[in-house]
């Protein structure tokens, strides 16, 4: 393991973490050499001093209580008699702790939420014309169906009433014809759940021939919906419950500077976001939003607190098996979900039970 920095003759490393297993093979008591030297751009780094240890005794570093360690360099020790140490380095901090896997959430209680919301503007075409992205083709399908089978049948798993919230964005709905960004797909906006994913494919097919698709595409008022209901469970402040929110999209986003603002703000919640495209569309206002780039940030300048957007466009996998869009589509979301929960340092409502030999 090493910690390099540059040019400080007082250096104070930054924290950093490694594996029990890789540190000292799980064994508190074995010994543990650490080694200091002077750093040279050629990788010819001059030893200042080293000194020997075990976790034992570095776990007596606590936060205002710092061990400290002479530095000793064996030649220089060896020649001169009146040689003390070259410098002393002091532990501040040093703990061991648990790092829980997406299973042992899932495992320990939390449930996850899946939430559906897609696209009725205008440039999606008339669904009753075979160019139309909501067209249904003779067999039953489109792009928007398979997105929602493909994240759906593999997210259901997790949540256990298999009740789903599911809306619309950017049409008109009867009866007053107002355009909505933020319409349940059964029509009942005070129970928006849909039984099962066949349910929202039902809910969906029912839809189609009753709004009119308008627009334009306003994704913050979805995301802030369901940021909603992922601040009243973080209050709870445990891990018991992770809302997944998929977007489906054909790419032309109206409100981008409220979006980026709503994504900031979910990002500090128990919240993902995942934006599939379809059609043929330029989708660069998406990968913008994903951050795979760089740090996303809102119009203030105020960066999200982690990644939480995954976007994947439908082309891609137009050919490929349902479970490939699936296994992409949903990549990112256990990396994600462990990471907000170890930023607030929540560990699984159930803890996993250590078996006994």
């Amino acid at each position: 393991l090493l910690v390099v920095v540059k040019n400080n003759l007082s250096p104070c490393w930054r924290r950093f973490s490694v594996p029990l297993q890789t540190f000292c093979g799980g064994d508190l008591n074995k010994p543990i050499k650490v080694q200091c030297s002077d750093h040279d751009r050629d990788g010819s780094h001059d030893l200042i001093g080293v000194f020997e240890t075990n976790l034992a005794e570095l776990q007596k570093a606590v936060d205002g209580c710092p061990v400290e360690f002479e530095c000793i360099h064996p030649e220089k020790k060896q020649k001169k008699k009146s040689y003390r140490n070259s410098g002393i380095i002091s532990i501040k901090s040093c703990k061991i702790e648990t790092e829980y896997s997406f299973l042992d959430y899932v495992m320990g209680g939390c449930q996850i939420h899946f939430t559906v919301g897609i696209d009725f503007t205008g440039s999606n075409g008339d669904p009753n014309s075979p160019d139309s992205l909501h067209y249904i083709s003779p067999d039953g399908i489109n792009e928007y169906l398979i997105a929602i089978w493909s994240v759906g049948s593999v997210v259901q798993d997790y949540d256990t009433d298999k009740l789903f919230p599911a809306f619309g964005f950017g049409a008109q709905v009867p009866p007053s014809w107002q355009v909505s960004h933020e319409f349940a797909l059964n029509f009942n906006p005070n129970n928006p759940y849909c039984q099962g994913i066949q349910g929202i494919v039902d809910a969906y097919r029912q839809i189609l021939p009753q709004i009119r698709l308008y627009g334009p595409t306003n994704f913050s008022p979805i995301i802030n919906h369901v940021a909603r209901f992922a601040a009243h469970s973080a209050q709870q402040r445990t891990a018991s419950q992770y809302f997944v929110l998929l977007i489906i999209t054909d790419g032309e986003i109206t409100d981008l500077d409220q979006t980026r603002q709503a994504i900031v703000n979910a990002s500090k919640l128990p919240m993902s976001i995942i934006i599939v495209g379809v059609g043929e569309a330029d989708f660069k206002a998406m990968e913008f939003l994903d951050g795979d780039n760089g740090v996303l940030k809102s119009l203030t300048g105020e960066p999200a607190a982690r990644d939480i957007v995954q976007f994947v466009p439908f082309r891609q996998f137009r050919n490929a098996p349902r479970e490939a869009l699936s296994q992409v589509v949903l990549a990112e979301v256990p990396k994600q979900l462990v990471s907000y929960y170890r930023l607030q340092g929540w560990p699984p409502v159930k803890l996993p039970e250590i078996k006994k030999m």
